[in-house]
């Protein structure tokens, strides 16, 4: 049974004969310190008593991965997948070894092998007359342009092939417990429905066509059937891309799925997997995460950012209902889009709002959305989703026309360019959604591309880099609204033309928010202002409960003191001892 529990795939350690012995250990440290290595669940386990296997990722200090895998090894434990990215490796160890696991000097952090899922709504069944493409209300023409020569990698359930994607599924990777095919499946329907969103040809109804419809897709499927995953195959999957995305051709990352976030970022794998996949120099694109409003109560939240939307350098995208017109003075943000500050860190997300409600894409027809939901089809070939799992598709397809602008731009710099051209929203009262909501504002492709395609990209840092006058306005089926131009740097909003120079912010070495010296055509505002609807400390208000608070091994949801059944984790066989009441009704 044991030995079924972890899987064993590429990337396998070889273990050691010789570990460091574990009573060298022991005692350096006091157990509270020890335990201030672990994430919230597990540290939660160890007070309890807990005494259970628990599947974990270990996080060392740089070459010491070995020894810590002789170690468990020889002491009974699983040892499963390394990890380069983090020096961590996965293992199935149980509870009653994490505090002295925990007390060897070379162990960074300890974090449960968090269960991360892609679950989705059926849209109300209403339409309008309105005509609605994704690519209209996004001010893009129906055939150009379509990311030429740019590679996405859609980290997801899969992709079920045909005439939608033609030969443009360049590589097929399952890192699932059926691992092994590189034959193209996608048993749930998600992965499908996002990378119909990036790159769908529209082939059936041209007005269902992608956002970037020429992009190659490399697709690695992470999910299973049920649409959930384990976090150390994502983290697996980000690294095998990032080791190989010269030869795969990736320039863009989506992970349209997440976990509630359990620990700093600064320890979080799954985060430090995206960074060091930025840092090599891909964008990621992430969902935010749908945890922005209760579902018992109606009452909004803030803090519900999932990881790994809190990396700092990732794209967190959160979702926008269009109304199914093409004008979009009248966007809102989605009820259910997660709002910011991240847990623990305070970061401020999501980064940007992007359509994502009732979108219309590719099915999966094998797959068990389509055959078990026959109310979210759209004729024979298009399912309709929402969720900010599809704001970031559409986000990532931005991705792709920007660096078919303009390839040798750097994360950073799409991400700020991104943010500079944005639109900003408003509430139905005319009130401007404020940082935490909307990040810098909705997304607009069209003024991003005629704004990257004017930067050079080898002006000296802190010169101009503009070759021609760009207009910061956007005209878009007859409605002409202005650049937000402003940028959420860290927890500071910036307002300005921030894109004129090359400033060393935009380089591929900067983490985002980190503290730098700007030149003089930027001036930083104030910071944020969190509102009246943050109390910081221990717990965020949720409306006039709490969101936070911490019941044994659980955050509640809703009401300090609440019902196990209202906590906001899951299980991987689609039980819902804790995913509850919310996770099974909006995807990621």
């Amino acid at each position: 049974m044991l030995l079924n529990a972890i899987r064993f795939g590429v990337g396998v350690l070889v273990l050691v004969t010789s570990p460091v012995l574990l009573g060298t250990a022991i005692g350096q440290t006091s157990q509270n310190a020890a335990l201030s290595k672990l994430d919230m669940s597990l540290a939660a386990s160890v007070r309890e008593g807990d005494s259970g296997w628990k599947r974990v990722i270990i996080q060392t200090s740089r070459d010491d991965v070995p020894l810590l895998a002789g170690l468990l090894y020889a002491r009974g434990n699983i040892v499963g997948r390394v990890h380069p990215s983090i020096s961590g490796l996965t293992a199935l160890v149980s509870a009653s070894e994490l505090a002295v696991l925990a007390q060897i000097p070379s162990v960074k952090a300890i974090s449960v092998d968090a269960v991360v899922t892609a679950t989705q709504t059926t849209p109300p069944s209403n339409t309008t007359a309105t005509p609605f493409t994704l690519r209209a209300t996004l001010g893009l023409p129906i055939n150009t342009p379509k990311g030429q020569g740019v590679g996405v990698a859609v980290i997801d359930s899969g992709i079920e092939p045909g005439r939608e994607f033609e030969d443009r599924i360049f590589r097929f990777y399952d890192f699932t417990a059926s691992g092994g095919t590189s034959t193209p499946t996608d048993d749930y329907g998600h992965g499908t429905h996002v990378a119909g969103l990036i790159a769908g040809e529209g082939a059936s109804q041209t007005k269902y066509r992608g956002v970037a419809p020429s992009t190659r897709l490399i697709v690695l499927k992470v999910l299973d059937g049920n649409g959930a995953g384990y976090t150390s195959d994502v983290i697996s999957a980000i690294e095998f891309v990032t080791a190989k995305r010269a030869a795969l051709g990736v320039d863009v990352i989506n992970l349209s799925l997440g976990h509630p976030i359990l620990e700093p970022a600064e320890t979080d794998p799954l985060v430090q997997a995206v960074e060091a996949a930025v840092r090599a120099g891909t964008v990621v694109v992430v969902a935010a995460g749908n945890y922005g409003i209760s579902q018992q109560t109606g009452d909004p939240g803030y803090a519900g950012i999932v990881s790994p939307a809190n990396a700092r350098s990732a794209i967190a995208v959160g979702s926008a209902r269009t109304f199914e017109t093409n004008v979009r003075s009248d966007d809102r943000v989605a009820t259910y889009s997660s709002r910011g500050p991240s847990w623990y860190d305070g970061f401020a997300k999501p980064d940007v709002i992007a359509p994502g409600h009732r979108l219309v894409s590719v099915a999966a027809q094998a797959s068990r959305l389509y055959l078990e939901h026959p109310e979210l089809r759209v004729g024979s070939s298009y399912l309709r989703l929402s969720g900010t799992s599809m704001a970031a598709g559409v986000v990532s397809g931005t991705v792709a026309l920007l660096l078919e602008a303009n390839p040798s731009l750097t994360a950073n710099a799409i991400k700020a360019i991104l943010e500079v051209t944005a639109f900003r929203m408003h509430d139905d009262a005319g009130v401007e959604y404020d940082f935490l909501t909307q990040g810098a504002g909705a997304v607009n492709p069209a003024g991003a591309i005629a704004l990257a395609a004017q930067i050079d990209t080898s002006a000296p840092l802190s010169a101009p880099w503009l070759v021609a006058t760009v207009d910061p306005y956007t005209t878009i089926d007859g409605e002409t609204l202005a650049w937000a131009q402003n940028i959420v740097w860290g927890n500071t909003a910036g307002y300005g033309f921030a894109m004129e120079t090359n400033e060393p912010a935009w380089a591929a070495n900067i983490v985002w928010g980190n503290n730098i010296v700007w030149g003089n055509n930027i001036v930083w505002g104030n910071n944020i202002v969190w509102g009246n609807n943050i109390v910081w400390g221990n717990n965020i208000v949720w409306g006039n409960s709490l969101l936070g608070a911490v019941d044994g091994a659980d955050i509640v949801w809703g009401t300090a003191g609440s019902s196990p059944e209202l906590t906001i984790w899951g299980n991987l066989d689609g039980s819902m001892t804790s995913a509850g009441f919310f996770l099974t009704l909006f995807s990621f």
